[in-house]
């Protein structure tokens, strides 16, 4: 019931995270217009994503364009896509591989090694998805406050964290969560895992009534019989008994 329990909450955490990467790969609000120094104009708000720029002006619809050319793109954008786009991926199997090993399904019946194995490659699966949201969300941050304490930029170049990498950092602790479950809840070494042994009620079996006994004629063996022993010693003690003792202990004697 335990690693039930806790199955359960891993695959509600795996699906939480899952959700919030894919809302942080869509969202344009990866990099924000920073309102500094002589920046005034605080009525135009530009917003920077992974596909697309967007506009939104006070009182007026957001207005975006989705980028021209991939290759004009700064390298950081051009990672994060695919390491976004891995993550979906990565996290989207794993979630489907780990219902096949959910103790709750009947996908695979009576193997819970199988079952353990099962999960334990989801979790995997689903730490590498969280692996690859980490990375472009954290360096797309670094890159950012890397520029705005650049003296050589003017105030309407530098730019401030967006709302997307926020939901990002939130959306690859939960994927990191959720795998940690999968996969230590069932980390078990052989030497320690015992067999289970389960009792199926629709298995065929076969009562045998029990047998009688047969008695078994008892078979008597032949005892040896001693052999007399010759020696030149006449001190030889010999518990052969004979009717004519005086020849056979002149025998002896020769």
């Amino acid at each position: 019931m335990a690693n039930s329990a806790l199955e359960m909450v891993g695959l509600i955490l795996t699906l939480i995270g899952l959700i919030g990467t894919a809302a942080s790969t869509g969202m344009p609000m990866w990099r924000v217009t920073a309102f500094i120094g002589e920046n005034i104009i605080v009525f135009e708000t530009r917003y920077e994503g992974l596909w697309m720029n967007c506009f939104r002006q006070a009182d007026i619809r957001m207005q975006c364009k989705v980028y021209d050319s991939l290759l004009a793109l700064p390298p950081d954008l051009q990672a994060a896509r695919g390491l976004m786009c891995c993550a979906l991926a990565l996290g989207g199997l794993g979630l489907l591989i780990s219902l096949v090993g959910l103790q709750c399904t009947s996908c695979i019946e009576n193997n819970n090694r199988a079952k353990r194995v099962v999960l334990i490659i989801a979790g995997s699966m689903i730490i590498m998805s969280c692996i690859c949201v980490l990375i472009p969300v954290s360096w797309t941050g670094h890159v950012i406050i890397r520029d705005f304490y650049n003296p050589l930029l003017i105030d309407a170049q530098r730019r401030e964290l967006g709302e997307a990498l926020y939901i990002g950092w939130v959306a690859a602790a939960f994927l990191f969560a959720g795998g940690c479950m999968f996969t230590c809840c069932n980390l078990q070494s052989e030497e320690k895992s015992s067999e289970r042994y389960i009792y199926s009620r629709n298995s065929d079996y076969i009562a045998y009534p029990p047998q009688p006994l047969q008695p078994q004629q008892l078979v008597l063996l032949p005892q040896p019989q001693p052999h007399p022993v010759l020696s030149r010693h006449p001190s030889t003690n010999y518990s052969y008994q004979s009717r004519h003792p005086s020849i056979h202990s002149g025998v002896a004697y020769l």
